[in-house]
């Protein structure tokens, strides 16, 4: 029930936290850090998946999966690698009851195990590309954890390629990027910046780094996916060549990218109010739920009526639920849908038997319609278009509202720690600056969007002075 959870405006953390235990989307495990994914959370999950590997397939990755363990020696093998991950390994030094003569390492990321496995099967350029996904789950021993966002096991999928020239992994790594955000902007209603990492920020092992990044209703960013070049950076660790069409040898280029169920924690603060969570409806599990409203003297028919029509529902291709629970009163019932984010409600009464129709309700909006029975299946169908079209272009609108110029440093510091929002300013492309204002302020630079390439950079840099090297999104995160 709404007065399960926190206002937005009171406390926003705690909102979060209502809404992913009340809507049942997950739990806390007996393993601190970690969470249990409930069945209505999997769920999104699954729909998630279920999108995402149909857009994999249809740019010609084959999924594959490759052990969790990996030897200690692999992540040795490329520096950067093991130095960026070396805080957070889990690692295994007992089992069988004897101690193992080499440890090992609980799966942080896979490139060290899978480009073990490509120095295997990788001999000739007849071999490449090698365009392999891989569902999975990883763990990093997070200190602080949050549901979703940040926790020391997660979900997600990871790709990893293999090519012949630097040029087609750069296409690869440009092309999957692409895809993470036609999927955040068509299935999730989520506006994001796509770009380039600043070096700082780039993935331990990477040549560059690209992400998509949005904003979340307390105005912070949240890293909604990441597409990476890694170079011949794992290959020459792995000694991963072949011989080319000249007849020479030489390492491959590679690429990696994922995204986690960190989408789901996206999902909910993007979009949710302080009623429960709100789904875009191409993502969600249920469509539409009927509620049949009833008195003892007329059960029945109303039921009757609500079964058929959600069987013609169903019949028609949507995702329908029926709720023919008669231990509860339908305002209370009313209020768990809007719980758990369902789009659309239809309720079916005896008055509306009488006049051959049904009541929808938006989940966004609340907006009741009356709809003719013959109808109610073309209606839900365009209000499912609407809503998802709609919840973009709030987020799109929130977005450009809260994405700010200022005129000193001095104002961006009063932003950043008053209301926030991200800023668009001039970077003059040193490590330097970028650390002095994380220090100052805790806000990083989101990425450099590709929309503001080719802009004249305006101004000095943002902390500096200096001249201008980049636009940059800046901006506290998740």
């Amino acid at each position: 029930m709404a007065d399960k959870i926190t206002p937005r405006s009171t406390d926003y953390s705690q909102w979060y936290i209502d809404i992913v235990t009340q809507a049942k989307l997950a739990d806390y495990s007996p393993v601190k850090g970690c969470m249990v994914i409930r069945p209505r959370g999997y769920a999104l999950w699954e729909a998630i998946q279920k999108v995402l590997d149909g857009l994999f397939k249809e740019t010609g990755h084959v999924n594959a999966y490759f052990p969790m363990l990996i030897p200690e020696s692999f992540l040795k093998k490329e520096a950067e690698h093991v130095e960026g991950f070396s805080p957070e390994l889990a690692v295994v030094t007992y089992a069988g009851g004897e101690k193992l003569e080499e440890p090992l390492v609980v799966r942080p990321t896979s490139e060290t195990i899978i480009w073990s496995m490509y120095q295997k099967w990788i001999q000739s350029y007849r071999d490449l590309p090698l365009l392999i996904n891989q569902w999975a789950n990883v763990v990093r021993w997070e200190k602080r954890t949050r549901l979703f966002l940040r926790t020391t096991e997660f979900l997600w999928q990871e790709g990893h390629t293999a090519h012949a020239t630097a040029e087609e992994a750069q296409e690869e790594t440009q092309k999957m990027l692409a895809v993470y955000k036609r999927f955040a902007e068509e299935w999730m209603a989520l506006p994001v910046y796509e770009g380039e990492k600043s070096e700082s920020e780039k993935f331990a092992g990477a040549v560059k780094t690209y992400s998509i990044e949005a904003m979340m209703q307390d105005k912070k960013a949240l890293q909604a996916g990441t597409s990476h070049f890694l170079g011949q950076n794992f290959a020459k660790a792995f000694d991963v060549t072949f011989q080319t069409k000249e007849g020479g040898l030489e390492h491959v280029w590679a690429t990696s990218w994922g995204v986690s169920t960190r989408l789901i924690g996206a999902l909910i603060m993007a979009h949710s109010d302080d009623k429960g969570l709100v789904i875009p409806p191409r993502l969600a599990p249920t469509e539409a739920v009927v509620i049949p409203v009833f008195r003892k003297d007329n059960v029945e028919g109303v039921l009757t009526y609500a079964r058929q029509l959600g069987a013609d529902l169903r019949q028609a291709g949507l995702r329908v639920e029926l709720d023919l629970d008669d231990s509860s009163s339908p305002g209370w019932k009313f209020a768990e849908w809007e719980m758990v984010g369902v789009p659309v409600r239809v309720e079916v009464g005896p008055k509306d038997i009488e006049k051959n129709q049904v009541v929808l309700v938006r989940r966004d909006t609340g907006e009741k319609l009356f709809v003719e029975r013959g109808a109610v299946t073309v209606k839900i169908r365009e209000l499912l278009q609407e809503i998802q079209t709609q919840l973009f272009q709030r987020a799109l609108d929130y977005r450009t509202k809260n994405t700010l110029r200022v005129g000193s440093y001095s104002e961006f510091c009063q932003l950043m720690e008053g209301e926030g929002g991200f800023v668009q300013a001039p970077w003059c492309g040193s490590r330097d600056c970028e650390a002095h204002v994380k220090e100052d302020t805790k806000a990083t630079i989101r990425n450099l969007p590709n929309a503001f390439k080719g802009l004249p950079v305006e101004g000095g840099c943002l902390y500096c002075g200096q001249e201008g090297r980049h636009w940059a999104i800046w901006a506290k995160s998740y």
